[in-house]
């Protein structure tokens, strides 16, 4: 499907005059949300807030014509739980966030509509048939292709020109596309001259003994692969790979905001308002089956200058020029 095309099937619900909106929302609706973030998290509480901002964009008003019922789910922990817990409702739609989500509520129910966002592989996962005929209950707003590994290593080459080792950092359980983003990069690796590695955790516990035993041997990076564990545990992993002097790239603008080294994704807190599109079709009528998957369309990268010098590195001027924020 060409993108003109496809913008003006999800965009055209909003020029619906408001007479018609109001006929179509004559009763209220309830719109389910399952969050991997913990409810007090400030990404989350961004992401959620551009949905909204979403849904009022098309009309939607809270308290007025819609309900939202929202679950956190920090990590996937209780997201089965909480999962059954948002089906029982009978919503008209639900928001997934995250695949380990959008999985769980795949698991109790094939006919209530699901909307995702932050899914990396859609076809993979098994939660769609195709990207532009879904064929089920889910649709949604993908992440990004694997090929994007190509470009964080690409980025942490540049930056520190003397790495032989480029670990990828995920927790399987809950990034369980790892191998999707892996097999990119392990093609893509030699031909920059690193070696890759895999560092697979689950916990803190994990994560520092991992981190703390891949630094043992000197000239290494971290590559952060798409993870709500990487997300829950930011803090965490900042501080270990200032700790050890390890350079690390990162999948989302919130973990360089965090204090990370640089970032290279697609504007997480945009996706959400994408999502938005989706739910509006959806309780005006439309099936998730007949909306087609759309792929992430604006990307940013992100620098942090002190976090680089504190690594003792020098930001290469093409680097920065490329760069769409600069944290000094």
């Amino acid at each position: 499907m060409r993108r003109r095309a496809f913008i003006t099937l999800l965009g055209g619900a909003a020029a619906w005059p408001f007479a018609a909106r109001a006929q179509q929302a004559d009763r209220m609706r309830r719109i389910g949300v399952l969050m991997a973030f913990a409810e007090d998290d400030p990404e989350g509480k961004a992401r959620l807030a551009a949905f909204r901002q979403g849904l009022e964009k098309r009309g939607w008003s809270e308290g007025r014509d819609v309900r939202i019922d929202a679950r956190f789910a920090p990590a996937g922990t209780q997201a089965q739980l909480l999962a059954k817990e948002l089906i029982a409702l009978q919503p008209d739609v639900i928001l997934a966030h995250s695949t380990p989500v959008t999985a769980a509520l795949q698991r109790e129910s094939r006919t209530i509509p699901i909307v995702f966002a932050v899914v990396a592989d859609p076809i993979g996962s098994g939660f769609i048939a195709s990207l532009p005929r879904p064929g089920g209950n889910i649709t949604g707003v993908m992440q990004y292709e694997a090929s994007v590994t190509g470009k964080w290593l690409a980025m942490l080459r540049e930056l520190a020109p003397g790495l032989v080792r480029a670990a990828f950092v995920a927790n399987p359980k809950t990034a369980t596309f790892y191998d999707y983003y892996v097999r990119a990069g392990d093609a893509v690796a030699p031909s920059l001259g690193l070696e890759p590695v895999r560092i697979l955790i689950e916990n803190a516990t994990d994560i520092e003994r991992a981190i703390e035993s891949f630094a043992g041997a000197p000239n290494g990076g971290l590559v952060f692969l798409p993870d709500v564990t990487t997300a829950v545990h930011r803090d965490l992993f900042i501080a270990l790979a200032a700790r050890h002097h390890l350079p690390a790239v990162y999948w989302d603008r919130s973990l360089v905001a965090a204090g990370g080294l640089m970032s290279y994704g697609n504007d997480l807190v945009d996706s959400f308002r994408q999502a938005a599109a989706y739910v509006d079709r959806v309780l005006r009528g439309d099936k998730p089956a007949d909306l087609p998957v759309q792929a992430a369309t604006k990307f940013e990268t992100t620098i942090n200058l002190k976090t680089a010098k504190a690594l003792g590195l020098t930001v290469p001027p093409g680097l920065l020029v490329a760069a769409d924020e600069v944290i000094e």
